[in-house]
C-alpha cells in the first residue's frame, strides 16, 4: 500500500496508542486490553511491511479498534470517522464489517474463522498468479478453536508460502488465563506438529518481527507474538478485566499520560 510520510516507529506507535485510548474512552467501550497487546504488530504491518497487493485479516475481531487506528495512522481513515467508533449505524463497528473499506475484506469476530479466510486468500492469489501475501492475526485464546487447526493443516498441505500467521499470545482471554481455560502451551510445539515454520518473539519489538518475516521457508510462516494485555498502561497490564472494561475519566487521564520506554 502507498505509505504516507511517517514519523519514526516509536513516535508513530505512541501517537496511535494515544488515539486508540481516546477513541475507546470517548465511545465508552471496552476490549482495550487486547487492542493494546495487538496494536504494535498491526501498526507495524500496515506502516512498514505490507504492500498494496497484500491482504490483512484480523481474525481476533474484537481488536478492531487497533486496526482502525492503524488505518488512521496511514491516512486511510479520517479522524472524524474514528469519532463514530461503536456508534449506531457506524461502519467502524466493534468487530470489522466486510467490504466498507478496501483494506477490510472480511467480517470477523466470531473467533476461529480468520485463518481459514486468509488461507483461502493466499491460495486464490497463487491460483491467479497474483502478487502479495495474506497476513492473519489470531489471538491465543482463539487457538482453542478447532477450525484454526483445520486451517493450519490446509495451509501446510498447500504449502502456502504467501501466508503469514501472527498469534497475539497475551496469555489472557475472556474468562481468565489461557493456561487455566484450555492450555495449549507449549504453543510453538503444537504449531510445529503441523509441519509449519514457527518463531516466538517479543510482540512489541518491530525489529524482531521484521527478522522473523525475512527468514526463508518452504511453507506458511507462523510468528507467535509474546505480548502484554493492556501494554503501556500500568493499571491494565496483565489484567483480565481489561478484556471488557471501559475507561473512566480519571483512568483515561492517567493512561494518556503514561509513556513506554523504547
Amino acid at each position: 500500500m502507498s505509505k504516507p510520510n511517517l514519523p519514526s516507529s516509536l513516535a508513530l506507535a505512541e501517537k496511535a496508542r494515544a488515539r486508540l485510548l481516546r477513541m475507546h474512552y470517548e465511545s465508552k467501550v471496552g476490549h482495550i486490553g487486547g487492542n493494546l497487546s495487538a496494536i504494535d504488530a498491526i501498526l507495524h504491518l500496515h506502516s512498514r511491511v505490507m504492500d498494496e497487493e497484500d491482504v490483512f485479516v484480523l481474525s481476533k475481531g474484537h481488536s478492531a479498534g487497533a486496526l482502525y487506528v492503524a488505518l488512521w495512522a496511514m491516512d486511510l481513515i479520517s479522524d472524524e470517522q474514528l469519532t463514530h467508533f461503536h456508534k449506531d449505524d457506524t461502519t467502524l463497528a466493534g468487530h470489522p464489517i466486510a467490504g466498507w473499506h478496501k483494506n477490510i475484506r472480511f467480517a470477523t469476530g466470531s473467533l476461529g474463522h480468520g485463518l481459514g479466510l486468509a488461507a483461502g486468500v493466499a491460495l486464490g492469489k497463487r491460483l491467479r498468479h497474483e502478487a502479495g501475501r495474506a497476513f492473519c492475526l489470531l489471538s491465543d485464546g482463539e487457538c482453542q478453536e478447532g477450525s484454526t487447526w483445520e486451517a493450519m493443516l490446509f495451509a501446510r498441505h498447500h504449502a502456502l508460502t504467501n501466508l503469514v500467521v501472527l498469534i497475539d499470545a497475551n496469555g489472557l482471554q475472556g474468562f481468565g488465563s489461557t493456561s487455566e481455560i484450555a492450555s495449549l502451551e507449549p504453543l510453538a510445539d503444537k504449531v510445529r506438529g503441523f509441519g509449519l515454520d514457527v518463531e516466538e518473539i517479543d510482540g512489541h519489538a518491530p525489529n524482531l518481527l521484521d527478522a522473523a518475516l525475512d527468514r526463508p521457508g518452504d511453507g506458511p510462516k507462523v510468528v507467535i507474538l509474546r505480548t502484554v494485555k493492556g501494554r503501556g498502561v500500568s493499571f491494565m497490564e496483565g489484567r483480565m478485566e481489561w478484556h471488557y472494561l471501559p475507561l473512566s475519566e480519571t483512568q483515561y487521564e492517567q493512561a494518556i499520560g503514561e509513556r513506554i520506554e523504547p
